[in-house]
């Protein structure tokens, strides 16, 4: 079973004109059926309530860092320990595997720490250019003459727009250097051995930076 009972989902209402996310998590699981806690907007903090019939996108982390998506519909609520919604589950051979290129980046520069898997340079701090769940490009010297496959350790701070800071610690591969300017590269990293907390952690940062810059009228609507 690719989700476990605790496992986070993120829902978005199918058919909606507004840009709204929620989180939630996996309580029970019974057949074709899911039972769910109510869900969070993840932006208002506010409790959604859902009316059964409606159609939603769902999103969650397995257990090897992968990003599934699978559609369902809300067919009724129950209150054991817990209030719960009862969700339709297509079954695992229905979900859909989000490709690593498929996440989304975030134009953002927040703090790195880059280290050398190997010595082969003096470790730096730095800031990135844009973000993804997947990597990160980072703004780095032209000194450090860094090669497409150099091996680094990168340590990330994410401050919310909540006041809440996450830091995270990666090995990160080069996969491009792109000149800047006569001083700087951008150097396009990829992200290893991401689990799925990890996963999760950076994909509500970047719906989180996203929110941010739309509020800004700096991002257009979808």
């Amino acid at each position: 079973m690719m989700m476990k009972i605790g496992s986070q989902f993120i829902l978005e209402i199918k058919y909606s004109d507004k840009f709204e996310k929620f989180k939630c998590k996996l309580v029970e699981r019974k057949g074709q059926f899911i039972y769910i806690d109510y869900p969070i907007n993840i932006e208002t903090k506010k409790t959604a309530f859902f009316i059964d019939g409606t159609q939603l996108k769902c999103s969650f982390v397995a257990q090897d860092g992968s990003v599934y998506l699978f559609e369902s519909e809300v067919v009724g609520r129950v209150r054991q320990n817990i209030p719960m919604i009862i969700l339709s589950y297509p079954g695992d051979d229905q979900l859909i595997k989000i490709q690593r290129r498929q996440y989304v980046r975030v134009e953002t520069a927040v703090d790195v720490a880059v280290h050398p898997l190997n010595k082969e340079f003096a470790p730096f701090v730095t800031v990135t250019s844009d973000i993804s769940a997947g990597g990160a490009a980072i703004i780095a010297p032209n000194s450090l003459k860094l090669q497409p496959g150099n091996q680094l350790h990168v340590w990330l701070v994410l401050p919310m727009h909540s006041g809440e800071y996450h830091y995270l610690k990666f090995n990160a591969k080069v996969i491009r250097i792109i000149p800047s300017d006569d001083l700087r590269n951008k150097v396009s990293l990829q992200f290893a051995e991401v689990n799925a907390h990890e996963r999760q952690i950076l994909l509500r940062f970047c719906f989180d930076r996203q929110v941010v810059m739309r509020k800004k009228g700096l991002l257009e609507q979808e």
